[in-house]
């Protein structure tokens, strides 16, 4: 097998056992979204962010920020407010709700990664991490 199709293969199976393709919940088994947890864990890092920003953290389009940003609105987690330096420009930042719904995925995103990153073998941890940075590196890059 080629070393592009072993790549496809290992990604693919990477992303079926982490849960990645399930649209509904996150990895670490909350119902939302993926994309609107990262949102949360943008947003709860960071303050308020520029909707712009967040679309380009998120790498998504503006449109398809706007939508989400309007979702965490509708949950009550996030508010749009003036940015006071721009009369034009839009801040999105976390309610209350959304501070807590933050904490609460970040708790059980830490739990599940804890637990992965028990399953391997000590000596082989830092190689897993710096596997992991090189591949996204090169992934950034195209």
């Amino acid at each position: 097998m080629s070393d592009d199709r072993e790549l496809q293969e290992a990604v693919s199976r990477f992303v079926r056992a982490f849960g990645l393709h399930q649209p509904d919940q996150t990895p670490c088994g909350q119902p939302i979204p993926t994309s609107e947890a990262h949102a949360l864990g943008e947003l709860a890092r960071d303050g308020a962010l520029r909707q712009s920003e967040l679309a380009h953290r998120l790498r998504l389009e503006k449109s398809t920020t706007s939508r989400l940003v309007t979702q965490l609105i509708t949950r009550g987690w996030a508010e749009r407010t003036p940015a006071p330096d721009d009369g034009r420009g839009v801040l999105v930042r976390l309610t209350q709700h959304g501070t807590n719904a933050a904490a609460r995925l970040a708790e059980a995103r830490a739990k599940r990664f804890s637990a992965v990153l028990d399953r391997v073998p000590e000596g082989e941890r830092a190689d897993v991490l710096r596997a992991l940075s090189i591949l996204t590196k090169a992934i950034d890059e195209t």
